[in-house]
């Protein structure tokens, strides 16, 4: 696919990218692109398509324009660009706007011309994937914003409560929103949480032992978070070596009183059912971070339309 710059009269639209600390290209890997467009469209087309084949004759080219009617955050345009690649590699690639541009309604930010025939193979993939994680991304911004209201300095991060298969770019919509990254999976993170906390208990060995153990196993560059739901707990995990505390469903006053208690000497990341409309107050109690599930398993998806025109 041929790709050429927008023109500055019809797209130029300030952008939120380059204020991320990496830019998507970093957080995104191409082979990632590639592998998850390629099931999209596997699984969409598994063996052509029957509409557009049938119906539309080879030699109309028409012109494709992505607008938002929605306001929203955008995020997935290097996905769409791969999916009309993919299936229209004659076409050409117009692109205003960066990912974590906050768009208007109305506005056009991306355009694709080509075979009409080939283009229409790869629209409602290319849609999906604009919609969901622009849908993220919008309601990462606006956690952000209303949590900042509460602590400038909190950060908003996402979980493993990601759909299957998609963890790698629903992560990357939370940073282009303005979030941050918990641990990608298992292997990259210790989190201990109730179940492990309880397996511990019934085999006799204390939370001192259990980190005093993990320490001697795992690399000296990795931190051991503890999840507590108590000031009392959270005292435990603080004398017991934790580097980071999870503080899970408390209330703001025992919120407040776990920051106090730990007196800079770890981290605290509050989770748990974080609202919207609480999550100014869960910040003012001055924890470093807060865990959202929300931002992925619960985002409504950014209304964007595709629309065709003649090609010029």
């Amino acid at each position: 696919m041929r790709t050429r710059p927008a023109t500055e009269s019809i797209f130029a639209t300030p952008t939120l990218a380059d204020k991320l600390p990496l830019q998507p290209d970093a957080m995104l890997p191409q082979p990632v692109i590639e592998s998850v467009v390629e099931m999209a469209l596997a699984e969409d087309r598994p063996w052509g398509d029957m509409t557009s084949e049938a119906f539309l004759p080879r030699g109309i080219s028409v012109r494709l324009t992505v607008s938002p009617r929605r306001e929203g955050v955008l995020c997935g345009l290097p996905l769409a660009e791969a999916v009309f690649r993919r299936v229209a590699p004659e076409a050409s690639w117009e692109q205003a706007v960066a990912d974590g541009t906050r768009a208007e309604a109305g506005s056009t930010v991306a355009a694709v011309t080509g075979s009409a025939r080939n283009l229409l193979q790869g629209e409602r993939v290319a849609l999906n994937f604009l919609q969901h994680l622009s849908g993220i991304a919008t309601l990462t911004a606006a956690y952000v914003s209303r949590a900042q209201e509460g602590n400038p300095g909190v950060k908003v991060t996402d979980t493993r409560k990601t759909t299957p298969g998609m963890r790698a770019l629903e992560k990357y919509a939370v940073r282009v929103g303005g979030g941050t990254s918990h641990r990608f999976g298992l292997s990259d993170g210790v989190l201990v949480k109730d179940n492990h906390l309880a397996v511990l208990r019934r085999a006799g060995i204390s939370l001192r032992q259990a980190i005093a153990g993990a320490r001697r196993r795992i690399p000296h560059t990795c931190k051991i978070e503890v999840e507590v739901e108590s000031p009392e707990q959270a005292q435990e995990a603080l004398d017991s070596g934790a580097d980071i505390l999870l503080l899970d469903n408390m209330s703001p006053a025992a919120m407040r009183e776990v920051v106090t208690q730990c007196q800079g000497r770890c981290l605290t990341e509050a989770s748990g059912n974080i609202s919207l409309e609480r999550v100014a107050e869960v910040a003012a109690t001055g924890v470093d971070l807060i865990s959202v599930g929300a931002l992925t398993h619960s985002a409504p998806a950014l209304d964007i339309g595709l629309d065709c025109s003649p090609a010029e």
